[in-house]
């Protein structure tokens, strides 16, 4: 604090007051997913019970004979702090250890992998195993004490096979995101690198098209995708696939949306690697692209991870798009949600719908959690300043 100076330190009432704000905002974005988990693990009863310690601690759920122990909550507990913890510390430095290559990218992708099926294997399968000899055989300490049940998870993921609605937003999802970054490094590194004007009206002509409703781009775009076969069928015969209700038409669009603030973000990361870098590589005898691809891309991975994150988000999230596009069999998980809703809604529906919810959340804490330094040391590199 004595570093200071006296004329730049906060008021009391000012640091209070923020800390405050920030305390209630954080409680205020944080609540409503801790209440959908809770929910999700209750029988219907208690998930729409008025009394919120029935929701808590479902006493109809427990007396229903599903529920947790003291040594499930310990256990529970205890193997939650150590994963997030391996995950921040040791998952990191591995990935770098082990990377095939020296491709780090590769390396994360393979360890974000791994690592979650892991967690799904040891958390949700042998883990209850164990627990469920061990309760037994404690007495009072293996008895419920907190209601709890996985059934509307075992409905939504095998029943409704909410899995195939996450192998197809894997599949949107993934494509967006590698067209999205394959063009806009490209893209923002010439950009970057340019002086002509001309860069400079096509980043404006960029930003207009990317603050255009998405539904006027939905609209442009769907007589093409309906009427595809018969505009193929000309250059690929009777065999001409029609484009609606296929991913690859989702793909399309999501990245005609994402590709201007996909190369904005880029093109300011760019510029703030120096022009020496480039013609050190140059003098050194390396084309421009051996340039970009040795030099410049291994100092640019916190930005294009932060700019993959965002890519992501936008067609993980996405359901305008992926709703008007894509038939009931290649539908991702966000309109899938949607169909719970669709037919005479019970209160099971309701809590699975609920579950589906939780279930599309956790890939993106697990992300967060595992990109939160790259994330950080991008954002602060500059990819805000334009």
């Amino acid at each position: 604090m004595s570093d200071i100076p006296r004329a730049m330190r906060q008021p009391f009432a000012l640091k209070f007051g923020s800390a405050a704000f920030l305390a209630f905002w954080c409680l205020l974005a944080a609540f409503p997913i801790f209440w959908i988990a809770v929910m999700s693990f209750k029988s219907p009863v208690d998930a729409f019970a008025a009394n919120p310690f029935d929701v808590i601690f479902g006493p109809a759920t427990r007396a229903a004979g599903d529920g947790l122990s003291i040594l499930d909550i310990v256990v529970g507990v205890v193997v939650l702090f150590y994963t997030v913890k391996l995950a921040l510390g040791w998952l990191p430095r591995k990935v770098v250890e082990w990377a095939p290559g020296g491709q780090v990218w590769a390396g994360w992708i393979i360890g974000v992998i791994g690592y979650a099926l892991g967690f799904v294997l040891f958390f949700f399968i042998v883990l209850p195993a164990v627990l469920g000899v061990l309760n037994p055989i404690l007495g009072p300490l293996g008895n419920p004490v907190l209601g709890l049940t996985t059934i509307h998870y075992q409905s939504v993921w095998v029943d409704n096979q909410f899995y195939q609605n996450f192998l197809n937003s894997l599949l949107v999802t993934g494509g967006v995101v590698t067209v999205s970054l394959t063009v806009g490094t490209l893209a923002g590194y010439g950009l970057a690198r340019s002086g002509s004007n001309i860069a400079f009206w096509l980043l404006i002509i960029a930003l207009i098209f990317r603050a255009l409703p998405h539904s006027v781009l939905v609209a442009g775009y769907l007589p093409v995708f309906i009427n595809s076969a018969e505009i193929l069928r000309p250059i690929l015969g009777e065999n001409a696939p029609t484009l609606y209700g296929q991913p690859l038409a989702v793909i399309a669009v999501l990245v005609s949306i994402n590709q201007p603030f996909t190369i904005w973000m880029l093109r300011s990361f760019f510029q703030n690697i120096p022009n020496e870098l480039d013609e050190a590589a140059r003098v050194d005898g390396c084309t421009h692209f051996q340039a970009f691809r040795w030099v410049i891309m291994p100092v640019m991975w916190p930005g294009v991870i932060t700019t993959g994150l965002f890519s992501f988000l936008l067609a993980y999230n996405d359901f305008l798009v992926t709703s008007l596009l894509l038939d009931a069999t290649n539908q991702t998980m966000v309109p899938a949600i949607a169909g719970y809703f669709n037919r005479e809604t019970t209160t099971t529906d309701q809590v699975e719908a609920v579950a589906a919810a939780v279930s599309i959340t956790a890939p993106l804490f697990l992300l967060v959690m595992v990109f939160q330094r790259q994330i950080v040391s991008g954002l602060t590199a500059g990819a805000v300043k334009g």
